[in-house]
């Protein structure tokens, strides 16, 4: 089974009907998908600015990150973290996706559309640890509270 099957029927398995998910993606390859999040993972969702440069931390630190979205009009990225993660998570300028959440999903292969993945699912589950995150966003705006002229927010574009 190659990696974008594993990886469709690992999103599949987050939906309230994971067979008929993966059943619709197999035939149709629709576009986007809404899937729940809460049930296997959870999303920090943050500015632009923020997710590039925490995935160029991750990539300093020879980390490997799990899935990693990007809404190229919204102009944010979504990391996806273990379900309930982000229950107690307050960070100024950043959501959080959890139970009760709806996550637009794209079909997990390089897309050029408004929702695509900067890092792909895996297939076998590997999600971004959030206490690692939580370390490079601190790290990224006290570099942006550093710089003289910066206006040292970690708030969005």
């Amino acid at each position: 089974m190659g990696n974008t099957t594993r990886a469709m029927e690992w999103l599949a398995d987050a939906a309230l009907d994971p067979v008929a998910c993966a059943r619709e993606w197999r035939r149709h390859e629709p576009d986007v998908t809404l899937l729940p999040a809460g049930r296997r993972w959870d999303v920090v969702i943050m500015p632009e600015r923020l997710g590039f440069a925490i995935l160029r931390g991750k990539s300093a630190c020879r980390l490997r990150p799990g899935p990693v979205l990007f809404d190229t009009c919204a102009r944010l990225t979504g990391f996806f973290v273990p379900p309930g993660a982000t229950t107690c998570w307050l960070a100024s300028g950043i959501r959080c996706a959890g139970k009760g959440t709806w996550i637009a999903t794209p079909w997990p292969r390089p897309t050029r559309g408004r929702l695509r993945w900067l890092v792909l699912p895996d297939g076998n589950g590997s999600l971004n640890d959030l206490p690692t995150l939580e370390h490079l966003l601190h790290d990224v705006t006290k570099r942006d509270l550093a710089r003289p002229g910066a206006g040292g927010s970690a708030r969005g574009q």
